[in-house]
């Protein structure tokens, strides 16, 4: 769909399974960025004190998150590789080449989920 092709098994099938803005990566890049922020809170506090600072900051991890998957999938130098790179390897380890007919599944799938964003709207429900 990003390189505008004709959505069809074969065309499909050369491109590569894996994505630098996968949601692999953006885990990945969402644990790494919550070990930086949380590193630096206070840890003598009771936990039940720093439970509601931490999930305040859910939002601002997601969203640091976010952007740097952004960033890293627009720009081509030395920095943007290194970073998507490990979540570039983990989707080696989480993913395999899908069959003809898992191709045509994601094809159908996606296809109605333009249709449905074309309209604006939900899907008809069938009676």
């Amino acid at each position: 769909h990003e390189a505008k092709d004709a959505l069809t098994v074969e065309n499909v099938r050369r491109h590569s399974r894996l994505h630098p803005r996968c949601g692999t990566s953006f885990l990945l890049f969402v644990m790494v960025v919550s070990i930086l922020v949380f590193s630096g809170l206070p840890t003598k506090l009771p936990f039940y004190v720093m439970i509601f600072p931490r999930l305040a900051m859910v939002p601002l991890i997601a969203g640091i998150s976010y952007e740097a998957i952004r960033w890293s999938a627009r720009r081509r130098n030395a920095l943007a590789s290194a970073l998507i790179q490990p979540g570039l390897w983990l989707q080696r380890l989480t993913t395999r080449e899908p069959d003809d007919a898992q191709i045509t599944v994601a094809i159908r799938a996606l296809s109605e989920a333009l249709e449905m964003e074309r309209r604006g709207g939900l899907p008809a429900v069938p009676a």
